[in-house]
């Protein structure tokens, strides 16, 4: 810390002796190695203080450099979510140019009425067909049929 070799600690123990003499030489150096510990403690509480206060602030760039990266990926997802929409979209319209006029309307969400072919003849026992005129293509499953939930 100060470079004091052997040699200079002997030259003030003896200075020392000689000003201050045998009886108060002991109480001198326990007030010197007093301060000496105080001035110690304080310089060890500055230094973890200091070193506190480096890993906070490089904990602190390290979260905001985090936050830069999730900014940019969320950007970029976003941008890609935009693309992939457009891309449904592009094929949505595509598929309802492609699709026949009699089936358009499945597709743009309207129910339509289920119709035997002509081919096909009507049920001979007067109960309801499974493809009747009136039931929708496809039905919910009935309450009694669903699984009970927990």
């Amino acid at each position: 810390m100060f470079d004091i070799g052997f040699s200079e600690i002997f030259v003030i123990a003896v200075v020392a002796l000689l000003v201050l003499g045998p009886e108060r030489l002991p109480k001198a150096a326990r007030f010197a190695g007093l301060w000496v510990r105080r001035a110690r403690a304080q310089w060890y509480s500055v230094k973890a203080e200091l070193e506190t206060e480096l890993a906070d602030e490089e904990l602190r760039r390290s979260l905001r450099q985090a936050q830069d990266q999730l900014r940019s990926a969320e950007t970029a997802l976003r941008a890609q979510a935009a693309q992939v929409e457009q891309g449904v979209r592009g094929l949505a319209e595509e598929v309802k140019s492609d699709v026949p006029a009699y089936s358009r309307t499945a597709v743009e969400g309207d129910t339509p009425a289920v119709t035997l072919p002509p081919s096909a003849p009507a049920s001979q026992s007067g109960t309801d067909d499974v493809m009747a005129p009136h039931a929708p293509a496809t039905e919910a499953p009935q309450a009694a049929d669903r699984d009970p939930q927990p």
